[in-house]
């Protein structure tokens, strides 16, 4: 089972279809709709300066923990951040923009490793 922690449904169109033509729909081979809690990047501020700030990113907010059987879709900002503790994450690969240019959704899915 495949759950969508991002914000926003995931599009996912044939792979091999073009991108810039208006007509896309009939292309599109499943909508993945979000949970009703995104998980996001966390970061802990471990000190401040007046040019700088040092940052930790390296923390995922409100990824819940391995199961069998399930995959989940983050962004690539969390997968990347835990990507050496977690491999059940995907993220949208191979982007599908419309003739205006704007990412309507994605070919396929990645494990970024």
């Amino acid at each position: 089972m495949i759950l969508n922690l991002t914000p926003h449904p995931i599009r996912l169109y044939d792979p091999e279809r073009e991108d810039g033509i208006d007509d896309l729909e009939p292309h599109l081979r499943r909508v993945i709709e979000p949970e009703a809690t995104p998980a996001r990047l966390a970061t802990i501020e471990l000190s401040g300066g007046i040019t700088f700030e040092l940052v930790e990113f390296r923390h995922a907010q409100n990824l819940p923990p391995k199961r069998d059987g399930y995959q989940y879709i983050v962004s690539l900002v969390v997968a990347l951040a835990v990507a050496d503790q977690r491999t059940d994450l995907l993220v949208p690969y191979r982007e599908v923009r419309n003739s205006n240019g704007t990412v309507i959704g994605c070919r396929s899915l990645a494990q970024p490793v």
